[in-house]
Order: structure tokens, then sequence, then C-alpha cells
């Protein structure tokens, strides 16, 4: 759907044959819903995929549903439990030493075959990526998530304004991050947000974000269910969960979905049902089109804290904050400090991942 991307050559990688296969084809009846004539390609060898490529984008789990429900299985035998745990914690640790591997394997040989390209990842641990690639290589990498797009939604939905119109900052680490500043057209939104979370009929799925907001004074990028996984204040507590309607495992079940999912796809292109190609709400496509000319883009980048973007984080630390991407490169923004009580409140996540890619 950009037009400085009409023609692009697509190539799908996957160790995986059967789901290469499926991805492959999915894409060819996406194709054919728009006018934009990419060239789709499929292949098994990393070498092929990444030769002369412009971008490498990034969305693999290493050990499938299999290891991620181990994630869950395990720690609960000793009564630890988790919604998602993917970042930080029992399920972020060790999805990050499986993911490391294979990440920097791709980066590896992106100085080989793609050297000036740049890397777009997706997959979680999303932090421990980035600080990974960065320490080992001279890709250009950025991580990606969707959050701070989703929190505007929300925040736009509780003070009556249009999420496009609400003018930001944010700052923190990977779904530990916080909205700094909300304004529509230079009038602050935070005193109408405070009011709300001090409300009647608060949401159910919002209450642990909305507790926060209370307490810290901030309200948070990542979603409630996300990040009741991140502190000791919810799942460990007695009653907590109910309270906050935390909705333990939720993620399996997650899984579950995705499988049957990929099942129907496949019915579906074996019946030669029609696919419709629409704008998702990732940015992947938006930074491409930037930096082949098209319109600077604004988004949330995941970047290395190199020149203090978040001054009182680390400087090897992987920070989440507003960057814009042009034909020029990627700008991220200088936020600053971090409220004090932010700046403890993520140090720990920091740490976390630190101790994780110095372990892998």
């Amino acid at each position: 759907s950009y037009p400085e991307l009409a023609g692009a050559t697509i190539v799908l990688h996957d160790i995986d044959p059967a789901r290469l296969s499926v991805a492959e084809r999915l894409a060819r009846r996406l194709a054919e819903s728009t006018s934009m004539a990419p060239t789709i390609e499929a292949t098994l060898e990393l070498a092929r995929a990444l030769d002369g490529a412009d971008h490498v984008v990034t969305t693999i789990e290493v050990g499938g549903a299999r290891a991620t429900r181990l994630d869950f299985e395990i720690p609960g035998r000793y009564g630890l439990r988790y919604t998602i745990n993917d970042t930080i914690g029992i399920g972020g640790v060790m999805r990050g030493l499986r993911v490391l591997g294979p990440m920097l394997h791709i980066a590896t040989d992106m100085e080989r075959y793609c050297p000036d390209a740049w890397l777009l990842n997706h997959s979680n641990p999303l932090a421990m990526v980035v600080r990974a690639v960065s320490e080992v290589s001279r890709v250009r990498v950025i991580g990606l998530c969707h959050s701070v797009a989703s929190t505007l939604d929300s925040v736009a939905g509780y003070v009556g304004v249009p999420a496009d119109e609400i003018d930001y900052t944010s700052g923190g680490v990977n779904h530990l991050a916080f909205m700094l500043r909300l304004e529509h057209r230079g009038h602050d939104l935070y005193p109408a947000l405070r009011d709300f979370a001090h409300g009647a009929g608060l949401p159910a799925d919002d209450l642990v974000r909305l507790e926060l907001l209370r307490r810290l004074g901030y309200y948070s990028t990542e979603s409630s269910e996300h990040h009741a996984d991140y502190n000791p204040w919810f799942i460990p507590k007695a009653g907590m969960v109910e309270r906050f309607a935390v909705p333990i495992d939720e993620y399996l079940r997650r899984v579950d979905d995705g499988l049957g999912e990929l099942a129907q796809t496949e019915r579906d292109l074996d019946a030669g049902l029609p696919f419709e190609a629409e704008r998702s709400g990732e940015y992947t496509a938006a930074i491409m089109a930037a930096l082949a000319g098209g319109r600077p883009f604004r988004f949330v980048a995941n970047v290395m804290n190199d020149g203090g973007l978040l001054t009182d984080l680390p400087a090897d630390a992987c920070v989440e904050v507003p960057a814009t991407v042009d034909h020029d490169g990627l700008r991220p923004e200088t936020v600053g400090a971090l409220p004090l009580q932010c700046a403890a409140y993520v140090r720990g996540a920091v740490d976390t991942q630190a101790l994780t890619v110095r372990a892998y």
C-alpha cells in the first residue's frame, strides 16, 4: 500500500518447509489483491534470502509452541504464574537464551551478504535481541513493538480525543515504558486521564495500568495483561489476580488460537478463497517507505542508549524512545531523564537483559 515499495522483491525464509509454503502461498494471494506487483520468492537458505537485501525483517520464535508451554509449565510447578512471560522473568530469560543464537547468526550473515541493510526485529525479548546484536555486530538494528500505538488508542478513548491528534513523548525500555507527555492541541491530557483513573466503572482489561498511573503518576505504554508480569506487586500477592482481573496463562490460549488460525489459513488457501491486503498497525512498511524517499515517519524505536537518549539509564541499555525516519536514516529523540520513580521501576529489567545477554 506504499507507492515507494511498488515492485519490491519480497524473499520469505524459514527453517520449516511446511510453514514456509503456507507463507509463500499467502503472500502470493495477498499480492494479487494489490496493484504493486511485488516479486515473491521463498527459500530455506538464509544466505540466499539475505543476498542484496535492503531490509531484513525478523519475526521468529525458537522452539515454537512447545517451548512456550514449557516456559509456563515448569515455573508453574513452583507456584510462579504469568500472563505472557516473554520479556523478563523466567520466560524472558529462557526465550532470550533460545533466540539470541539464531539472531546473531542472522546478523553475522547480514554483514557478509547485505552489510548496508536495516535489521527490523519484532522477535521477543526485543531489548535483549537489540542489545546482543549491537554488541557483536555492525548491523543497523531497530526493535519494533506496537504497544505505544495501542496505548494512544486507549488514552484517546478515556479522554475523548482522536488518537491521531495526540502529541506524546514516551520513554523507558520495551514493555516497561511510560507516556511522559500527552497533549492535544497544546492542552495537557494528564489531568483528564488521572480523573478517569480515579473514577468508577473502570475497564476490567486495564486495571493494572490505571493502578500504576495512580501510584507512579504516569501511564504505562504496555497493556495491563503484559505489565502484570513485570513487577512483584500483582500476580504474586494474594487476591491481586482476582482484584485486577489479571488473565493468567492467557498467552497459552493465544498460542492455541494461532495454531488454529494457521490450520484455517491452509484450508482457505486450498479452497482458493481470496485474501485482502490491509495495512496493519505495525511500523515496518512505513519505515521502509520513508527510507526509500517517502514521507518521514515518526514512531517508537528500540535502540541502544548511545548519546544518552535516556540519561538516567545505562549507556549500554536498549531503550524505547520516539524516533523519526526518512531518506537520511533514523533519528532517535533525546528524551532526557525519566521521572525518578519510573527510572527505578525499569532498572531491574535493564539488569535482567544485561545478565541474560552476558550469560548467552
